[in-house]
């Protein structure tokens, strides 16, 4: 094989490679002589069909095959002799096609990983912000936990609905002209009053009724209701009221904690306290880690693969993207992130860099991930899937170098991250968590790595990019869902049908008019590095179905 290099520029590389045809035709000749024998044909004792005949009927695909390897093993062979490191998989194409007989002319174009300088790590300097999990804060987690189990009380005859009572309605929600609208009646609802769970003034004009009471109440839908049909529109909702309940004595006592498949209110209290100072060390941890990378951006600056750029950008924007659709203005949502689009590329490359720089770091320090601690992240990733599912998936993992490289990529990069923790000098400081919070707020823009000019966030203007409870890093997402809380309360029995939940427009189910959720984070704004030398363009989670209203709980 002849190999030419045609271009050497910055990360760039491209190198004509030529394959003898006498390489690519002893190839045929030594797979016909294999698959020879297995060929049978009308006419001819087995395995006795003459070379020719076989030739004609299995010679192209054979030519195919022989070409396709011969590539294969001389992309290979050229990576070896020139000691490359391919950034991503290298460009192939027959600069003019082929002809059988003739040599075989590639075109090889590709980027390399660069030559990472070695790391300045031995003057990292961090502040550990801790907060106490305190007593107080412990004490209202239970007092929540008591309010959702609390017993409800059956009222006597005409006893008017008060603020914090459980109602319970069947209903029918029409538009002004009298029209039922699709998903709107339900049957059987509870609705506790006061607690915020419907759209404004549902739970209000429903105070003061009675258990066989029926009432027409007005409402105005919120202007970002998912429902687009009713967003923004005025609506009756008929209610026929079934009872009224008043609220039992919510109790931090030996009961609730059985009640929760506890043995002890001590054992509750203790597994309470451990999920506050999980959550806390979580915060503590993301502020550390914005700090770290943050020291380790302004102390490294040398160039990095294009293609790995556009790539972690592509993974941004496709995510901001799909956000931007879930916007009460989804065109205006488009408009601001234009804007930003190339600060939001700044976060790309530096995100990139990063990686590359994380993954320096962590192979000249032995960092590894042990096949125990891959065998448990496969295992974890697989209960996303059911059946077959989850085995084709783990098979898929342990065929594909790439794909099991990206599952790895957040573990390393979190060990790398402790590595450099027990290197730096830390500094511990008391604070509380709201401070805590308000300083990894501050930095909600650190992802571009640059602190300097007027763009100190680089995010859609009027748009905050979301801070993640935990470390803004995939491993730590992982570590949050974790240490999410263990002690739940179990869950109230279910309406026959909450909130309107009867099929709406589309298939999808309806519920009753809620109060309109939560403004949505933005993407793109941490730093999830790639390691180990590639770009980690990681899948945007799926989106949950929406449905045509907001729930009524939670």
């Amino acid at each position: 094989m002849q190999t030419v290099e045609t271009l050497n520029e910055g990360l760039k590389r491209a190198y004509t490679l030529t394959i003898p045809a006498a390489e690519i035709e002893s190839r045929v000749d030594a797979e016909l002589k294999r698959v020879a024998p297995q060929v049978r044909m009308p006419g001819f004792r087995p395995g006795k069909v003459p070379a020719n005949i076989v030739r004609k009927m299995h010679g192209p695909a054979l030519m195919q095959d022989a070409l396709n390897t011969s590539i294969q093993e001389g992309i290979q062979a050229l990576i070896a002799e020139q000691q490359l490191r391919p950034a991503i998989q290298p460009s192939v194409a027959l600069t003019d096609g082929y002809e059988p007989g003739k040599d075989a002319e590639l075109k090889v174009e590709l980027e390399v990983l660069p030559q990472v300088p070695a790391p300045a790590i031995d003057s990292l300097k961090l502040e550990k912000l801790v907060v106490p999990a305190a007593d107080e804060v412990i004490d209202e987690q239970l007092q929540k936990f008591a309010d959702q189990t609390k017993k409800w009380d059956d009222t006597e005859e005409g006893y008017q609905a008060k603020m914090g009572d459980m109602v319970t309605v069947d209903f029918v929600g029409k538009t002004m002209d009298g029209v039922a609208f699709e998903g709107g009646t339900g049957t059987d609802m509870a609705v506790e009053l006061g607690a915020g769970r419907l759209i404004p003034g549902f739970e209000e004009q429903t105070v003061g009724v009675k258990a066989g009471d029926e009432r027409q109440i007005k409402v105005t839908f919120p202007e970002e209701y998912q429902a687009k049909e009713l967003a923004g529109q005025d609506a009756t909702f008929d209610l026929t009221v079934k009872s009224v309940k008043t609220a039992g004595e919510a109790k931090i006592d030996e009961d609730l904690a059985k009640n929760l498949g506890l043995e002890s209110l001590e054992q509750l209290r203790g597994l309470v306290r451990g999920q506050v100072e999980s959550e806390l060390n979580n915060l503590t941890r993301t502020h550390m880690k914005r700090k770290l990378l943050d020291q380790l951006a302004a102390g490294h600056d040398f160039e990095v693969p294009p293609s790995m750029v556009e790539a972690e950008f592509a993974q941004i924007w496709q995510q901001l993207e799909h956000e931007a659709t879930h916007e009460p203005d989804p065109a205006a949502a488009m408009e601001e992130m234009e804007k930003e689009r190339d600060d939001y590329r700044k976060i790309a490359e530096r995100r990139v860099r990063l990686g590359l720089l994380l993954s320096e770091i962590g192979q000249a320090n032995g960092v590894e991930v042990t096949q125990q601690e891959m065998n448990r992240l496969i295992a974890q990733a697989a209960q996303q899937y059911r059946g077959e599912d989850q085995q084709r998936f783990i098979q898929y993992i342990q065929q594909e170098p790439m794909a099991a490289a990206q599952l790895r990529a957040p573990l390393y990069e979190d060990k790398v991250v402790d590595f450099l923790f027990d290197k730096a000098e830390v500094t511990e400081r008391e604070t509380t968590r709201e401070e805590l919070e308000a300083a990894i707020e501050s930095e909600d823009g650190f992802a571009t790595g640059t602190h300097h000019h007027d763009h100190d966030n680089h995010k859609p203007k009027q748009k905050k990019v979301a801070t993640k409870k935990a470390d803004d890093s995939p491993a730590d997402e992982t570590a949050a869902e974790e240490g999410d809380a263990e002690v739940k309360p179990a869950k109230k029995p279910a309406a026959k049908k909450k909130a309107a939940e009867a099929p709406a427009e589309g298939g999808e189910e309806a519920e009753a008019p809620a109060k309109k959720p939560a403004a949505k984070k933005k993407a793109a704004g941490a730093d999830e590095a790639a390691v180990e030398g590639e770009a980690e363009a990681k899948p945007a989670k799926k989106a949950s179905a929406k449905k045509a209203a907001p729930k009524t709980e939670g």
